[in-house]
């Protein structure tokens, strides 16, 4: 459906802003939000716990200042995006409140404390982009810097400052305080290529080099010079990856750079030389790395008693199958379940959770604001006519769904567990404040796809010149259009 439109004295269509229909669907996410406490309060405790107030309060004033900026600074902006983004915050922080409590009787929730706190700075952050990024396309300016900060995010976990976990070195501990660089680096990354591939998909897609058997035309690939700088950038960024063992991220990331590279090229060659690499990676990844070994034991054998009974064996994934599926059609409430036994029960394995206590209903709900999240990002994709843009929004939008595809993916054995969070779900602060930075990017790029045409000759014009705005009264009078 095209969006609403309203006309301008001359006739003439334009875009209306919709601020009012994204506060009616944020207030609606506000009161799933005091709802999903309430009821687990009442669950849990018997009655409403002084917290949850304090969280309704604090997310509620969050989210309405953000709001209330938008209105004034992206008036365009997607009307949905934003409240689906509060919306899962909102889950996220209820499963990690039920789930401690839980566990404690009822006596802690120091995590949910700082989950609401990463929350609100999240919330700083996106309204930070949206004041400083008014025109997003300048981004594209800064291309190999951009791919030069992703790079040096990456390279901290190897530094002294470098923090291994489970036999993963992804974190870096300053202080009492850690940090996931890579969460941050994949949106760098994801900019990085939607610049460069912006301004190269023409000679990406058109000027190949032809490889022949026998006089038989087998694949294309382009020239080696031009495809050198992207290559050696995100070569260097899978190879760190591997080096810190992060290989969900590693895998997200690539597959992100093989659906923005179809994008930007249309040629399927690509995607099959993307696959045959990715499959040899992850052959010698698993030749070299015994960490990367033992997750493949567990996908193939988890319900083998040496397996699951094994130090950093299959429990954690038996164990969460069997609280899906002990979770029925509609759950087990807040109070009952196992789920809050699990081990990363409220970070790995929060679909887990939702699946245990809100049941299979809950569990497509909570999917369900997921990928409308990332369709909301392919809308804006869509909608923009610059090319730098249209994939970066796309970038965002199958990072989001890929996401969540290798987090369900692991949960249910059908791909082997990486450790990758859920976005805006799972705890952490890390992941949770880079999903709401690629909030504030989207709603920034939304607003400028959809802002009336004549406001691009503001700022740095648009590379498309089908969307620049010319003054017909300077052309010459022979060239006019009749009867200007």
């Amino acid at each position: 459906m095209a969006d609403p439109q309203s006309a301008h004295a001359d006739g003439t269509l334009r875009p209306v802003r919709r601020r009012r229909s994204e506060l009616g669907l944020l207030l609606i996410a506000l009161v799933v939000t005091a709802a999903g406490l309430a009821s687990a309060s009442l669950a849990i405790t018997g009655g409403i716990d002084p917290s949850v107030f304090t969280y309704v309060a604090a997310i509620g004033l969050g989210a309405l200042g953000v709001h209330v900026l938008l209105r004034f600074l992206a008036p365009y902006a997607d009307p949905v995006l934003f409240p689906v983004a509060t919306a899962l915050s909102g889950i996220g922080l209820t499963m990690i409140w039920a789930l401690q409590m839980s566990r404690t009787g009822g006596e802690e929730h120091t995590e949910a404390d700082r989950q609401l706190l990463w929350t609100l700075i999240g919330l700083g952050l996106c309204a930070a982009i949206v004041v400083l990024v008014r025109r997003p396309r300048r981004l594209a300016l800064y291309t190999y810097l951009i791919a030069l900060g992703a790079l040096v995010l990456l390279l901290l976990p190897l530094s002294p400052l470098g923090h291994e976990v489970l036999g993963a070195r992804r974190w870096i501990m300053i202080g009492p305080f850690t940090m996931q660089p890579s969460e941050f680096a994949k949106v760098l990354l994801v900019i990085f290529l939607a610049s460069y591939l912006g301004r190269q998909r023409g000679v990406l897609a058109t000027v190949t080099r032809t490889f022949r058997i026998g006089g038989v035309k087998v694949f294309s690939a382009p020239r080696a010079r031009d495809l050198a700088p992207m290559g050696l950038g995100w070569g260097m960024a899978i190879l760190l990856l591997v080096g810190t063992k992060d290989l969900g991220t590693s895998l997200l990331l690539f597959g992100t750079f093989l659906a923005v590279l179809y994008a930007a090229t249309a040629r399927k060659s690509w995607v099959l030389i993307g696959l045959v690499a990715f499959a040899g990676g992850a052959y010698v990844a698993y030749l070299l790395f015994g960490h990367v070994q033992n997750r493949v034991r567990i996908w193939l054998n988890a319900f083998d008693d040496e397996v699951y009974n094994a130090p950093g064996g299959s429990f954690q994934v038996v164990e969460g199958l069997i609280a899906l599926a002990y979770g029925g059609l509609l759950g087990t409430g807040f109070h009952d379940g196992r789920a809050q036994e699990i081990f990363a029960a409220d970070s790995d394995l929060i679909l887990v959770s939702v699946g245990e206590k809100l049941g299979f209903t809950g569990l497509l709900a909570v999917l369900f604001l997921l990928f409308l999240f990332a369709q909301r990002a392919f809308r804006i994709a869509l909608g923009s006519r610059d090319e730098f843009l249209k994939l970066t929004a796309l970038g965002f939008g199958f990072l989001t769904a890929f996401d969540v595809f290798i987090v369900l993916g692991g949960a249910t054995r059908l791909i082997p567990l990486t450790g990758m969070t859920t976005p805006f779900l799972s705890a952490g602060g890390s992941a949770l404040m880079a999903n709401w930075g690629i909030v504030g990017l989207l709603s920034t790029i939304g607003d400028t796809a959809r802002r009336p045409q004549e406001t691009f000759s503001a700022g740095l014009a648009p590379s498309d010149p089908s969307t620049e705005v010319i003054d017909v009264r300077s052309l010459p009078a022979g060239i006019r259009p009749p009867g200007k």
